[in-house]
């Protein structure tokens, strides 16, 4: 039934779909209390506490999020690529092309970060790294929704891995969610937002990979149903003494400084995975 539901969601008009989105932000808003808790402190962390209209975007954008993936998932590849309005920085892709080089894309939880691999796919191979969702219905959708054409589905575990190094080695791309909280093992504590993250260092291994180049990526919500703009940002030079963790945080705080009431301000960015090493002592480090 749920996916007969996703399936006649899809042919809905995106300005439906973000509509009741909008809808669907506010219940989840009002009905959670650890929800609106997570939202609340992050927003405040990052300057934005006293923000009431970031507030109010991000608590309608993270609806919108959700009520757009049917029609990202499930609409035929011409359509998909169709509410792609234009693509800022394609310039980095040219360039990166024209050296001969893989690509890493660094999608945060930013705006329709789905549709970032569906508009790289139109012209080359990307494989994208994914974790297993919880409710067991969702993998086929998931698996058809992101896995078709020119994109390849990557777990997140170590075979994982070694097929977006083989992605690499052929110098095509790899599109990884960098602001996901890492498990056991897979991070280390730096800051994000003024506060300790734990953050995924494969990311930013893979984007200080020789041979390879890291460029940020985004689709930035359209008002009115009009779909998005693909946004596409290089990483910037490490300060000095900055570790690649915090180099590839402080990118992914300027980027979304650009559109943050588009950012999932919910999701728990900080929480302590089971089985990590405790956070350490002193202020995080910072750039």
């Amino acid at each position: 039934m749920s996916r007969f539901l996703m399936g006649l969601a899809a042919r809905f008009p995106l300005l439906i779909l973000h509509a009741l989105g909008a809808l669907l932000g506010w219940a989840m808003y009002g009905l959670s209390p650890t929800y609106r808790r997570h939202l609340r402190e992050n927003l405040q962390a990052a300057g934005y506490g006293g923000d009431a209209a970031t507030r109010r975007a991000a608590v309608a954008g993270a609806g919108r999020m959700l009520a757009e993936l049917p029609a990202v998932w499930l609409r035929p590849r011409a359509e998909v690529a169709a509410l792609v309005r234009r693509v800022d920085g394609r310039e980095h892709v040219d360039a990166a092309q024209a050296a001969g080089k893989g690509i890493v894309f660094l999608t945060p939880h930013l705006g329709c970060f789905e549709i970032t691999a569906k508009i790289a796919a139109e012209e080359f191979p990307i494989t994208v790294l994914y974790r297993a969702p919880k409710l067991a219905w969702l993998q086929p959708l998931i698996e058809k929704g992101r896995g078709q054409d020119n994109v390849r589905l990557a777990r997140a575990d170590l075979s994982g891995v070694r097929e977006l190094l083989a992605a690499l080695v052929r110098k095509e791309a790899v599109g990884i969610l960098p602001d996901q909280v890492p498990g056991e093992g897979e991070g280390g504590w730096v800051e994000f937002f003024d506060r300790p993250a734990y953050t995924m260092t494969l990311a930013a291994k893979l984007a200080a990979r020789p041979g390879s180049v890291c460029l940020l990526a985004f689709g930035e919500r359209l008002s009115g149903g009009e779909g998005y703009v693909l946004h596409i940002r290089p990483l910037p030079e490490a300060a000095p003494g900055e570790s690649a963790l915090r180099r590839m945080n402080r990118a992914l705080e300027a980027l979304i400084r650009e559109c943050p009431g588009q950012y999932l301000w919910g999701y728990n960015r900080y929480k302590h995975p089971k089985g990590a090493p405790a956070q350490p002592k002193g202020a995080p480090e910072k750039a």
